[in-house]
Order: C-alpha cells, then structure tokens, then sequence
C-alpha cells in the first residue's frame, strides 16, 4: 500500500502543533515562575530600604546685625533655622545656643550688603554659617551635627 501526500501531511502538522504547544506552555511557565519572584522579591526590597529620617529644625531667635557700608548705616535682619539629624544633636544645639548665637553675630557683623543680595550668594553664606556653627566649641569636643542652615526672614536695609 502506497502512502498519498493526503496521508503524509498530518503527521508533521501534529508534530508541529505539538512543538507549539510546548514551547507555549514553557514559556508561559517561565513568565509565571519570574513573575512570582518577582512579586516575592518586592516585599524584602521595600522592607530592605532604610526609612527616611524626620529631620529636626531648631529655630533661633532673629537676629539684627549692622553691616559695613559707606554712609548710611545698613543692616541685617536675619531669622536662621537649623536642621539636625538627630536628639542629640539637639540637645547638643540647646545647651551651646548662647555660644552658637554670638558665633552667627560675629559672623555676620560687617559684611558687605552688596555681597547679601543673590540666591548664590545667600546659599554659600548658609554654607559658611553651617560650618562656622558645626565647629566644636572646645578642642577634641563633638561636632554639634548641624546638617543644614535655612533661611526664614532675611532682610537688609
């Protein structure tokens, strides 16, 4: 009995559906397994992350200083906040206030109004404050971990 092309061609169109139906279903298995790891690894990364730290601002008093000018006097009216990292820092902050306050008077006493009127100039003058007032008050003492200056009036006339 001789075969005809009408009996030959099932076969391989079986083995090809089947061939189909295999690598479907692998890769379907494979989506599934990755999207299921996934899924898992989301919690153990969101638990992973550090949670951000709530800073702590200590506001001071404002402060009036006289600047240098020719003439007519100028001055400076200038309300500071600080921004630490954490309670000790804080307490830190507190116990010293005095000392820090007469540091930023210091600092600040006559300056040159035409070098306070930039947002560039104000944000190295923040710079120049957080650093002034991040210094030890006595050798081999701890920082007073002030991480940031923040302006909240600032006014010459």
């Amino acid at each position: 009995m001789a075969t005809t092309p009408e009996t030959a061609s099932p076969a391989p169109s079986r083995l090809k559906n089947k061939i189909i139906v295999a690598i479907s279903l692998t890769l379907a298995m494979a989506l599934g397994g990755g999207l299921y790891f996934l899924l898992q690894g989301a919690p153990a990364l969101a638990a992973a992350a550090p949670k951000p730290v709530k800073p702590i601002f200590v506001t001071l008093e404002p402060l009036t200083v006289n600047l240098r000018s020719e003439g007519k006097a100028k001055f400076l009216h200038l309300g500071v906040a600080l921004k630490l990292g954490d309670e000790q820092a804080q307490a830190r902050v507190a116990e010293a206030m005095p000392e820090l306050r007469s540091r930023l008077l210091l600092l600040l006493s006559n300056r040159d109004p035409a070098a306070l009127t930039t947002p560039a100039e104000k944000s190295a003058l923040a710079e120049e404050i957080r650093a002034d007032l991040n210094r030890p008050l006595a050798a081999g003492g701890p920082a007073f971990g002030i991480g940031g200056v923040a302006f909240n009036a600032f006014v010459v006339q």
